[in-house]
């Protein structure tokens, strides 16, 4: 799903993106759009398989799940078309559907509209 709207690029909530880390590492996945998360946050075991890193900083992150400190690195993803080149925490994410989860930070810098009217046709 992607129309335009006064430069505005329109998504759901489940997006398929494309994740970039060092120049030969690229995977696609299906993210989860979440508009109460200031961060972007990426699988631990998904980010180490494109390489990324090093870390830059860490960040206290507060979760559902409470407060962590969690490790910042930077790479690339595409969504909608746009490439992105942004920060994202690591987190353990294997026991939650999504691998990653695209925050306010990126959806900003894209200049995404999130269309909530697609909740029930989730991407498989």
């Amino acid at each position: 799903m992607s129309e335009s709207i006064k430069n505005n690029q329109i998504i759901g909530l489940y997006e398929k993106v494309s994740l970039s880390g060092n120049k030969t590492t690229n995977k696609q996945i299906i993210a989860r759009i979440d508009t109460g998360a200031t961060r972007s946050s990426i699988d631990v075991k998904l980010a180490a398989s494109l390489r990324l890193g090093p870390v830059l900083k860490t960040k206290m992150v507060k979760s559902a799940h409470g407060a962590t400190l969690r490790p910042i690195v930077e790479g690339s993803v595409t969504i909608a078309g746009k490439k992105l080149k942004t920060q994202f925490t690591i987190a353990d994410r294997t026991k939650m559907k999504y691998k990653m989860l695209i925050g306010q930070d990126l959806l900003r810098q894209g200049k995404f509209l999130i269309d909530t009217c697609n909740a029930d046709n989730e991407i498989d």
